[in-house]
């Protein structure tokens, strides 16, 4: 088992490293023999370095399918009908598919290589592959089971490669969400700490400012808080099929009440509805009745239909933006040292479930993914022995609502059968570099300036964007905190060193310090910094 163990972590190693450039997707156009006449795309994994396709379905030539049980890893193994000038599908495991391949090439046009998983491209030195000259591509098993059912038994298929739509649409729709959530939750953040400075004279109101406050994250609740997220995602991974409906019953409750806080300061704005509707020792204005059945109902509405893939996705973007807002506002970092933990400790925890998983679990998955998109739910051969996929089958059709998604503008293109239906941006990736937002806009309040706020905003932007490029050249999900947190943290040092205020943003402002010395405040202080900065709102 060592040295096929040590070959496995090599493949998975390499495939990391030159997934790209050793592996390229290509389409599988099926057609049965029905009437009408059915037909459907499949994506599949090849090696342009092995062999090259036509880029167009109009160059390339019709084959006959063959689906066969045996192995195919000697020549006993060729069925009586022959093999000359078919596809051969086979499945993965028993023997190495460059064996398969060579007892393919004695007359069949292709081999199709049925895995679990496309995750497991072929990979290997051209120079093995110099007496193999038939196409070697990879197909998921979902596929080819789904192929079956929908066009029967005789099958034709057309292999090619058409190039890669030049650009996603939804990136845009995407950037636009991420960067007006992380812009606005920081600048309501600030609104936020502009009151609590005001309130700082009045002791009545200092008192509930200060129960307010026990959001506020500390570096060891920042430790405690990531530790969390950890048990959360393997808890998730291994129990899904239960705790995805504790998740979705979790978001609508915190997604209409965050909806609420966020549009309550818009309501009381409205003239009308002031009157109030008196319930024992407590009483309610209409408008805010009315506002809290409104959000209710939407997350009801979104929680009934959260499966109809043609608008539910705009209810839970709506309620997920309402979620980021309110916990970018609500929760506060005291000082930029916990911001940096928090950052610094969650960029490893997004690259550890991203990039590190795959190599730790058994279906060869990523848990981030997984967990995000919904586990696949699948079985797979590996080296001849049935291998059961780790994450629970039972609720395919059910995914965590923790990401902004948004429907692929390019479903026109052939190649979106290879691309999942929606583009999707984790929640964590708008919230947490909000909260170095938002701490950046509190800190301007007390020094009296914008600097930090814009160019914190704008190095998100360029983060999300440097995200997209990466995203489109590797062709594969990315872990965004990895772009995102180097871009953030390094722009707020240099604009703290350019301002020489390197330590002061460390350790928190002297109010925010203060705060936590029982409110121990200089009022003159206080109003000092309210005349500076009460121009900017």
């Amino acid at each position: 088992m060592g040295p096929k163990l040590l070959r496995a972590a090599a493949a998975l190693l390499w495939g990391f490293l030159l997934g790209q450039t050793a592996a390229q997707e290509g389409i599988i156009h099926a057609s049965g023999n029905g009437t009408p006449l059915q037909s459907k795309d499949y994506c599949m994994l090849y090696n342009p370095y092995w062999t090259t396709l036509p880029t167009t379905i109009e160059n390339a030539t019709s084959l006959s399918l063959e689906n066969l049980t045996t192995p195919l890893c000697n020549s006993s193994d060729i069925p009586s009908t022959g093999i000359k000038n078919k596809v051969f599908v086979v499945s993965w495991g028993t023997c190495d598919f460059l064996e398969k391949a060579r007892v393919a090439q004695k007359g069949a046009k292709a081999l199709l290589v049925a895995n679990g998983s496309l995750h497991s491209p072929p990979l290997g030195n051209k120079s093995e592959f110099q007496d193999v000259k038939i196409l070697i591509a990879f197909m998921s098993k979902k596929d080819l089971r789904d192929m079956q059912q929908t066009l029967g038994t005789n099958i034709s298929v057309i292999l090619y490669a058409p190039p890669w739509p030049k650009f996603d649409y939804t990136m845009i729709v995407i950037f636009v969400i991420a960067v007006s959530c992380v812009a606005l939750g920081g600048y309501w953040s600030g609104i936020s700490e502009l009151e609590d400075m005001k309130a700082m004279t009045n002791t009545e109101e200092r008192e509930t400012k200060k129960k307010e406050d026990s959001l506020t994250f500390t570096p060891l609740t920042v430790i405690i808080f990531v530790v969390g997220c950890c048990v959360i995602m393997i808890l998730l991974y291994f129990f899904y099929k239960w705790l995805v409906y504790v998740m979705i019953s979790i978001f609508c409750l915190a997604s209409s009440m965050s909806l609420y806080n966020c549009l309550a300061p818009l309501i009381r704005k409205i003239p009308c509805g002031q009157c109030r509707i008196v319930c024992g020792s407590k009483s309610f204005e209409v408008r805010l009745l009315f506002l809290a059945v409104f959000c209710i109902s939407l997350a009801v509405v979104w929680a009934v239909f959260r499966n109809d893939d043609r608008w539910a996705w705009i209810l839970q973007d709506l309620l997920g933006m309402a979620f980021c807002l309110n916990l970018i506002k609500t929760l506060k970092l005291p000082n930029f040292k916990a911001c940096v933990i928090l950052l610094v400790l969650l960029l490893i925890y997004d690259v550890f479930f991203v990039f590190i998983t795959p190599f730790i679990t058994k279906n060869g998955e990523s848990i981030m993914i997984e967990v995000a998109a919904g586990p696949f739910g699948s079985n797979e051969k590996n080296g001849g022995n049935l291998v059961e996929a780790t994450a629970q089958p039972s609720a395919p059709h059910e995914k965590l609502p923790v990401v902004i998604k948004v429907p692929r503008l390019i479903n026109f293109s052939a190649m979106s059968a290879c691309l999942a239906p929606v583009s999707i941006l984790g929640f964590g990736d708008i919230i947490v570099p909000g909260l170095l937002v938002a701490y950046c806009r509190r800190f301007d309040i007390h020094v009296g300036s914008s600097i930090y706020y814009i160019s914190c905003v704008i190095a998100y932007a360029v983060g999300m964007v440097l995200t997209f490029i990466v995203l489109m050249l590797m062709k594969q999900g990315q872990p965004a905190l990895l772009y995102l947190v180097p871009c953030t943290l390094i722009t707020v040092v240099i604009v703290a060193w350019r301002r020489k205020e390197v330590k002061k943003i460390w350790k928190g402002t002297s109010y925010q310090m203060m705060e936590n010395l029982d409110y121990g405040v200089n009022e003159e202080n206080v109003t000092t910094n309210q005349q500076t900065v009460g121009q900017q709102y």
